[in-house]
């Protein structure tokens, strides 16, 4: 890690991430622990999750990650044992596509936030909050359409069409009522900033669609959106529906991980929206990438009419984090691609 010398939380500090055993929050205490940082880690069910302690630990060696059960984030004081005596909180557990009612899925994702932001405001030693955002919070995939984002732009659109009366139903309605929970739940966080002034700074992260690297398979198989890549190995079969996801940007989770921790720790980011978006593919790249790494093996035909996403995004300030890790910028869609495919090729 390049232009170090001065952290805003020191190393050995400890920091608090939320939903430990989530692929993009795996990722993150695997960076922390790499950069010299104790991790105590929230999870629903700590039994389920003791695995993490064991990778952890015959990683990093003992001592160095803790689990603490939070079972529901949205509960009052929910956060409050776990951000006892840590210098950063870094909150990443939300709840994914997980119900068609706004009235259900977006009061959860901006209690848990401002939950974590209260129990962070009332423990002196924590000196920075990164939230896990969304792309989504601030734009949704449209093939074929030239636009721009930038630190200001919101998902205006996805709140409307989530919050639009009843029937709470079809896919769309439940990817807009999970669009608008990171859209409300990130604007929530900001609104806290601004009026309850805490002592410490907040910069939010907004990954597109993560992919690369599952720490364990055995206990995460394939978590999030590294699904996609299998159900697309696999032809779809029994997962039609992802076939028609749109063509977005990708992003190595390793990368993800390392904009967290560089907006925890790096001085000068300061109250960041950081786009954590390496470069837009469709389904056909992928194949094209899995036809290439494994030959003897037989994939589908490509996908006609998938379209391109033309969007204009400011990443830049995300990946130049990246490179204060040592790495020369976004990691490739191919090797993203094959790192998630050790999984089961």
């Amino acid at each position: 890690m390049s232009s170090m010398t001065e952290r805003a939380i020191p190393a050995g500090s400890l920091v608090v991430v939320s939903g430990a055993n989530g692929f993009i929050a795996s990722h993150v205490v695997d960076q922390l622990l790499l950069a010299g940082y104790r991790v105590r880690g929230t999870v629903r069910d700590a039994k389920k999750s003791a695995w993490l302690i064991e990778y952890f630990g015959a990683k990093y060696g003992p001592g160095k990650f803790e689990l603490i059960e939070v079972p529901e984030m949205a509960a009052d004081g929910a956060f409050d044992e776990a951000v006892k005596g840590a210098s950063g909180f870094i909150h990443t557990a939300t709840p994914v596509m997980v119900s068609y009612d706004p009235n259900e899925g977006i009061p959860i994702v901006v209690n848990g936030t401002v939950n974590a932001l209260r129990a962070a405001a009332s423990e002196p030693s924590i000196k920075r909050f990164v939230l896990t955002s969304s792309s989504t919070a601030a734009i949704s995939p449209k093939p074929n359409i030239e636009f721009s984002a930038d630190e200001s732009t919101w998902n205006d659109e996805a709140v409307k069409a989530a919050w639009a009366p009843p029937p709470y139903e079809g896919e769309q309605r439940k990817l807009d009522v999970y669009s608008a929970s990171k859209t409300q739940g990130e604007q929530a966080a900001w609104k806290f900033m601004k009026e309850e002034k805490p002592g410490f700074v907040l910069n939010t992260v907004l990954p597109n669609c993560n992919m690369g690297l599952v720490l364990s398979p055995e206990h995460q198989g394939a978590p999030s959106t590294v699904g996609w890549l299998k159900a697309l190995w696999n032809e779809f079969k029994g997962q039609e529906k992802l076939k028609f996801n749109p063509p977005q940007y990708y992003v190595n989770v390793q990368d993800t991980a390392r904009v967290h921790v560089g907006a925890l720790i790096f001085m000068d980011v300061q109250e960041e929206r950081l786009y954590d978006f390496a470069y837009p593919f469709n389904w056909n790249d992928i194949l094209a990438i899995y036809r290439k790494l494994y030959p003897e093996h037989k994939f589908m035909d490509d996908i006609p009419d998938l379209g391109r996403d033309l969007s204009k995004v400011t990443n830049e300030r995300a990946e130049e984090i990246v490179k204060r890790f040592g790495r020369p910028g976004w990691a490739s869609l191919e090797d993203s691609v094959a790192d998630a495919a050790k999984g089961w090729a």
